[in-house]
């Protein structure tokens, strides 16, 4: 299997299409920590080494996005692309194609740019609703999909009653449409030409042979009470989430107390080949809410799920058929995580009400014992992307900052 992605360790959101989000390990030694002001920044991607991108946008019905490439270390823009149109506003998603060029999908636009962010080629999608984000599938089709979920302003009760898949080529030809019975709020997973839809009912497996989608698969994962799944991990045979997802575009700041839910927060996970489905409970509290992917060892058969909406993170060694929890802490996390295998560390974040601050945190995966604590400038709780950097570093978007963590000066060498 080939990649559509570039030959980098972050070429796209969570790291590249099965969205397992692994980073090299850091050495936690004294942080310090830059932060500049990025309004609606959503996230960070690499191409070679010292080239980052970030994709910013405005909002709206009628908004447009952009592409920074900034400087590593002070964060400064270095050059930017021209306005995009885009049209109405939910995050999109950038990433850095096999070809070497960069994409962005974001509103109802998707657009191709050079590495200098000279732009190439634009594609208006056949829906007006913004499109959030796309995956790469290994012969270099970009597949992405219409968000059906509530936007700011609406009933979290709003959900579309299908979604439609759109195919495209590296020249922004559009190759084929696939219709799905139900809306979709989640970001779309892949794992060569296999597509993973998480549905507002179910999980949809979706196969591209080159010029079509055939659906493989349809797994009921939603019971009463519960609310609709977002993002998708693909990792160790199954497709891997949390519930809970209604209630996010109530966000003023943070998430807390912003969920719907009766039943309680759980982690879903979708055995692949049997259809199996496994939950494991993170919280019973009600009005519990996500709105981003769990984290997932698999090296040491550990998930963390979390609850962004009363503030609960929790820890499960999968293979355990107990499904009790490793551990369990309070903290407020809402951002998409990181996993450092080698090291057995999670990356997370814990919104600082007291002092009104969003801060990263790394925690030992196994036991939950923090190991680092750096406070962001940033004023509002990310719920958006982080991304390990090229020496011993870390960044994260938020609505307000771009945020880069250093734990030392030295080098990882990738």
């Amino acid at each position: 299997m080939t990649s559509g992605y570039w030959s980098s360790h972050w070429p796209a959101e969570d790291g590249g299409a099965t969205r397992q989000q692994i980073s090299p390990a850091v050495t936690l030694q004294t942080s310090s920590v830059t932060s500049r002001l990025s309004v609606a920044s959503t996230m960070v991607v690499r191409r070679e080494r010292g080239e980052w991108f970030m994709l910013c946008h405005t909002g709206g019905d009628d908004a447009v996005s952009w592409v920074e490439r900034f400087d590593p270390e002070s964060l400064e823009v270095v050059s930017r692309s021209v306005d995009l149109p885009a049209g109405p506003t939910w995050p999109g998603g950038l990433a850095v194609h096999a070809s070497g060029d960069v994409y962005v999908v974001f509103g109802r636009f998707a657009h191709r740019l050079t590495p200098e962010l000279e732009l190439v080629a634009s594609t208006e999608l056949p829906r007006n609703r913004p499109y959030n984000s796309f995956v790469i599938l290994s012969d270099g089709t970009l597949v992405t999909k219409d968000f059906g979920g509530a936007r700011p302003g609406e009933e979290s009760s709003h959900e579309s009653p299908d979604c439609e898949l759109v195919a495209l080529s590296p020249d922004l030809e559009i190759l084929s449409c696939h219709t799905l019975g139900e809306g979709s709020v989640a970001r779309l997973s892949a794992h060569d030409r296999d597509v993973y839809v998480v549905g507002v009912h179910s999980l949809f497996e979706v196969q591209w042979n080159g010029t079509s989608f055939s659906t493989t698969q349809q797994i009921s994962y939603r019971e009463s009470g519960e609310g609709f799944g977002w993002d998708a991990v693909i990792a160790d045979g199954r497709a891997w989430f949390l519930n809970n997802g209604a209630g996010s575009q109530n966000f003023d700041g943070s998430l807390r107390g912003k969920g719907v839910a009766a039943a309680p927060q759980r982690l879903v996970a979708v055995d692949l080949a049997t259809a199996e489905v496994t939950k494991f409970t993170v919280n019973d509290e009600p009005y519990s809410l996500v709105a981003n992917p769990p984290a997932i060892d698999s090296e040491r058969k550990i998930v963390v799920g979390y609850d962004s909406g009363n503030g609960v993170v929790a820890a499960f060694r999968y293979s355990d058929e107990s499904r009790e929890p490793l551990w369990r802490k309070k903290m407020w996390h809402a951002c998409h995580p990181l996993v450092m295998p080698t090291a057995g560390y999670v990356v997370l974040n814990d919104f600082n009400f007291e002092f009104a601050r969003d801060e990263v945190v790394v925690l030992d995966i196994e036991t939950g014992e923090e190991l680092s604590r750096a406070a962001t400038e940033s004023p509002l709780q990310s719920v958006l992307f982080g991304a390990p950097g090229d020496d011993n570093d870390f960044y994260l978007c938020s609505f307000t900052h771009l945020t880069r963590v250093a734990w030392n000066d030295q080098s990882l060498g990738y």
